[in-house]
């Protein structure tokens, strides 16, 4: 007596294959594995090159922590053999890092602050105000972007002789806050991504062109705020050249420079303190960038929402 084994359950693979107009597609799933590879030799692309820019720093750091005797006899070993701390206990002693830091930092908080204020007015005028000749205003303001600094270092410090800020903080901070094209266009374009019905019910309530800045548009623009915080932050940080020019007393510089003194003051024999000093001036700008950096990549493609 035969028996006769009962159908098996379809599934939605064999379903789709026996769907009417259905045609396998011929080397699907040599594709995929092709696509896969892709991935994987992107992804390993991606490391190596990322460890390439990595490594100065990395042995930067490593550097830092070596005796001398071992930066002499072997400058090129990776690891410190034996690990010290004194480089950055003489680094920190030996040179006023505590002033160059307190400089830096009340600097960098004012050029911040006042930045936020003027670019983020600027923006919106730019964005929401119109006026005869505006168009062709900002595009005059961005193109001064494309002027290297260089180029105006004679006439800037002129300007600054006239008015007697030559060896003074207000050198950095004035000019830093008064003009920034890149912090104006950051600013623009997140107003400009803002929703008008925001502003015109605030103008049907009465409100005037400042209020509605203060307190509908102003409000909307933290992310932007955020982001242009640290960008501003890391660039009076890392400031050299003008502040090269301009400072002559040692109370007065920054950390970049007191950094360069410190080169110039201990010889280029004792790379364990100059790579400890250097430590000691990147570390809270990297933390700064690495807890912002979302901020800063969001803000950059949200630059270009509303552009007009």
């Amino acid at each position: 007596m035969s028996t006769v084994n009962p159908p098996a359950p379809a599934t939605e693979s064999t379903i789709a294959l026996t769907a009417p107009g259905h045609t396998p597609r011929p080397g699907g799933g040599r594709a995929r594995a092709k696509r896969r590879s892709g991935s994987v030799l992107l992804h390993v692309a991606l490391v190596i090159v990322g460890l390439l820019f990595v490594f100065p720093f990395i042995w930067m750091i490593l550097t830092s922590f070596k005796t001398l005797p071992q930066l002499l006899k072997a400058p090129l070993s990776l690891l410190p053999q034996p690990f010290t701390f004194q480089n950055y206990i003489d680094a920190w002693n030996d040179v006023p890092f505590a002033q160059a830091y307190f400089n830096s930092i009340y600097i960098a908080v004012l050029v911040v602050v006042g930045t936020i204020i003027t670019a983020s007015m600027a923006g919106y005028a730019f964005a929401r105000i119109r006026f005869r000749g505006a168009r062709v205003m900002f595009i005059v303001f961005l193109a001064t972007q494309m002027i290297p600094a260089q180029v105006t270092l004679i006439p800037f410090y002129l300007l600054m002789s006239k008015l007697g800020w030559v060896d003074s903080h207000l050198s950095l901070i004035v000019p830093a806050l008064l003009a920034n094209p890149f912090a104006v266009f950051l600013m623009r374009q997140f107003v400009l991504s803002l929703p008008k019905e925001l502003e015109e019910a605030a103008l049907v309530d009465g409100a005037g062109r400042f209020r509605i800045f203060w307190s509908v548009v102003l409000p909307n623009l933290k992310p932007g705020i955020a982001a242009l915080s640290i960008i501003t932050a890391i660039n009076v940080w890392n400031a050299f050249l003008f502040p090269l020019v301009l400072l002559n007393t040692p109370d007065l510089f920054t950390v970049p420079l007191l950094l360069q003194s410190f080169q110039g003051q201990f010889g280029s024999i004792t790379y364990g303190l100059v790579m400890a000093a250097a430590a000691i001036s990147t570390i809270p700008m990297l933390i700064v960038f690495i807890i912002g950096q979302r901020r800063i990549i969001s803000s950059m493609a949200a630059s270009g929402l509303g552009g007009r």
